[in-house]
């Protein structure tokens, strides 16, 4: 009685002392933590973490709803299956956050919760952010998103059922989908918001001698109005991670088992350049075959700097980050850093590279321009997808309280009590 009444007057108090600063934006990077089910936010200016958000608050009715049917809990298991990582899995699969956005106003954040297989909606104006809506996706696992200029739209590939799903923010509903390539990943808008670009990895549970089996690897383009597609391009290997350049002219893309980046003309369909860079001595060591590669991607994460003129390429199996020149593909410089280099963010001001470290839980921020690393910043476990926000001081002050707030249930304690 006496802690509800602690936790009530707390919330009261932070409410009241909170709207003074209603007005007061902050720029921040929102860092999914994939097996904590945790969103971090790491202040742009200060380049610390200043908490996280519990983005699984029902795990526990989730994972009873999944093992509560058959077919579903057989998927769930094939899904935790495919999940694994061959070096340095830290979890038996568990996934539970796979993209993540802020709305334009900072008031909500959405995320695709990966495994769960749904897009979930929180509101960041109320203390303990609580759930606004839930959204499950055809497919049973929601990949990455993208989220419109506008914020009216999040548009998230729908892996096994070979399509893209379209949803309206405001309340989750589902209004629209397209036919993708074989197992659909990322997703962007472009910069006016007229088109989606979805791309695809094909079968990626197969190994790489059978690369000719795993089915039609695409870049798409979508009327983000009609989602129509507008125009297809194939690949001989999945299409990793990429940036377009502002006039959709060109294409920056990782690929399937390659190590590198290459530069692709969207006008002629053709690439123009590429940057493949040797194997590190780490890699050597621990990726012996193809096949040890996590997912297939030699290199996963890929960020355009502020000017277009640099890229910065995660090299997830090299553990190394090196900035490539836009006009000749040459690497400027590879820096060493942590373990599983696996995304890559331009900050705000396009003076940055922030890159999630899955196997080390934090993110480095490398310098474009001294193209060296500035700090490190420790978050949650196995952190990915990255994104840019702009949140408003009263979310930032409602943090502190949500740790009150949250109960948290390790994905382990769960297991164990179903």
């Amino acid at each position: 009685m006496k802690r509800a009444l602690l936790y009530a007057l707390l919330i009261t108090f932070v409410a009241v002392t909170v709207k003074a600063d209603a007005g007061a934006v902050r720029e921040m990077l929102l860092v999914g933590n994939s097996v904590s089910g945790t969103v971090s936010l790491i202040d742009a200016s200060s380049l610390r973490n200043l908490g996280s958000i519990n983005v699984i608050p029902d795990l526990k009715e989730r994972l009873r709803e999944i093992h509560a049917n058959p077919w579903r809990c057989f998927m769930y298991g094939i899904i935790k299956f495919g999940q694994k990582v061959k070096k340095f899995e830290p979890a038996g699969g568990d996934r539970f956050v796979d993209d993540v956005f802020a709305s334009p106003d900072g008031s909500r954040l959405y995320v695709s919760r990966a495994n769960l297989g749904d897009v979930a909606a929180f509101d960041l104006t109320t203390p303990g952010f609580p759930m606004v809506w839930r959204t499950v996706v055809a497919g049973y696992k929601a990949d990455h998103a993208a989220m419109s200029p506008d914020g009216s739209r999040i548009v998230v590939s729908a892996t096994f059922s070979g399509k893209a799903q379209v949803l309206e923010t405001a309340h989750g509903q589902i209004v629209g989908s397209f036919k993708t390539g074989y197992f659909p990943h990322q997703n962007d808008f472009s910069h006016d918001g007229r088109h989606i670009y979805n791309s695809s990895l094909g079968a990626i549970f197969l190994p790489a001698e059978l690369d000719w089996l795993k089915g039609r690897r695409l870049l798409e383009v979508v009327d983000a109005k009609t989602l129509k597609i507008l125009k297809k391009y194939s690949f001989k290997k999945g299409v990793r991670p990429n940036v377009i350049s502002e006039d959709e002219t060109t294409f920056y893309t990782q690929l399937s088992y390659y190590n590198g980046v290459v530069k692709y003309d969207l006008r002629t369909g053709k690439v123009v350049a590429s940057a493949k860079q040797p194997l590190s001595e780490f890699a050597k060591a621990v990726y012996s075959h193809k096949n040890d590669y996590p997912h297939n991607s030699a290199h996963h994460g890929l960020a355009l700097s502020g000017d277009g003129a640099q890229l910065c390429d995660a090299g997830t199996i090299d553990n190394t980050v090196s900035i490539v020149s836009t006009s000749d593909m040459k690497v400027q410089a590879t820096i060493e850093v942590g373990n599983i280099p696996y995304w890559a963010t331009t900050s705000h001001d396009g003076r940055y590279c922030y890159v999630s470290l899955s196997g080390d839980g934090t993110v480095s921020v490398i310098d474009y321009n001294t193209r060296a690393e500035v700090t490190r910043v420790s978050v949650d476990r196995f952190p990915q997808r990255s994104r840019l926000a702009r949140l408003a001081e009263n979310t930032i002050s409602l943090l502190g309280l949500s740790r009150y707030q949250t109960a948290w249930v390790t994905p382990r304690a769960v297991n164990d009590e179903l």
